[in-house]
């Protein structure tokens, strides 16, 4: 019962597919980022079978990026770009780290924060209305790729809040699990794309591991440490990596 709990409590504050009610406590989080990636597995699936609607229905580039952009805001509720939103102003302050940290907190938006995240939208659905089918099924995995990542950095980092969402995640996550559970999720996603192409693979890989060192960079030196909001920062900024990663090796195969 308890892993069944700490799916409910993943999907339930990662993603806003309906869930059942559970009680929120240690015991019951303890294997919620284990589940995490499975989110991006749901978003996945529904990017490739609107990829493959697309084709079927004729659809342009245009209409079928946004649409594909729009999926996984729909599926999380935009919980991580609000992250990387609050990150883009927080960085762009130039402000001591503990004056970024209460940037983070500020339920508004600054002009950085709306134009980085239009930019984002813009580049991410150009990417996907180039995607076919078998490139599209790559930007599935990326979803889950990049949740099983951002689940091993969050137990692995210095948190720079305790007390936060993300430091009650992390101090009540079974850290083997986690390590182990993302193991098994990272080499599916990447065997995956292996399978369908090695060059896009190989630049996804090597895409993500330049995204996880700036951001190990970016949190330790400009905010102490990770928190929810830089967390959210790395998913969108290692996904739309992949995504064009995976772009460049479909070109290139």
């Amino acid at each position: 019962m308890r892993l069944i709990a700490s799916l409910v409590i993943a999907f339930s504050t990662y993603s806003r597919i309906p869930m059942p009610r559970v009680q929120w406590t240690d015991a019951n989080r303890k294997y919620a980022l284990c589940w995490f990636p499975l989110i991006g597995a749901v978003a996945g699936a529904l990017l490739w079978l609107w990829v493959k609607l697309s084709g079927l229905i004729n659809a342009g580039a245009f209409l079928k990026g946004a649409v594909g952009a729009l999926i996984p805001l729909i599926i999380t509720g935009g919980i991580h770009i609000d992250g990387f939103m609050d990150t883009s102003d927080a960085m762009a302050s130039w402000q001591p780290p503990e004056r970024r940290l209460e940037i983070l907190k500020d339920s508004h938006i600054g002009a950085f924060a709306a134009m980085k995240c239009a930019a984002y939208l813009l580049i991410e659905a150009a990417l996907i209305g180039e995607l076919n089918e078998r490139l599209a099924l790559m930007a599935g995995a990326a979803f889950v790729l990049s949740r099983a990542l951002s689940a091993v950095l969050s137990i692995t980092l210095k948190q720079a809040r305790p007390g936060g969402m993300l430091d009650g995640f992390a101090s009540s996550a079974a850290g083997k699990a986690v390590y182990a559970s993302s193991a098994i999720y990272a080499a599916l996603a990447l065997g995956l794309m292996v399978f369908i192409n090695p060059i896009g693979a190989g630049l996804t890989a090597l895409a993500c591991a330049l995204v996880i060192l700036y951001y190990r960079h970016m949190a330790l030196k400009y905010f102490g440490g990770v928190t929810g909001d830089l967390a959210g920062w790395f998913l969108c900024v290692c996904e739309l990596s992949a995504f064009l990663a995976i772009y460049t090796g479909g070109v290139i195969a």
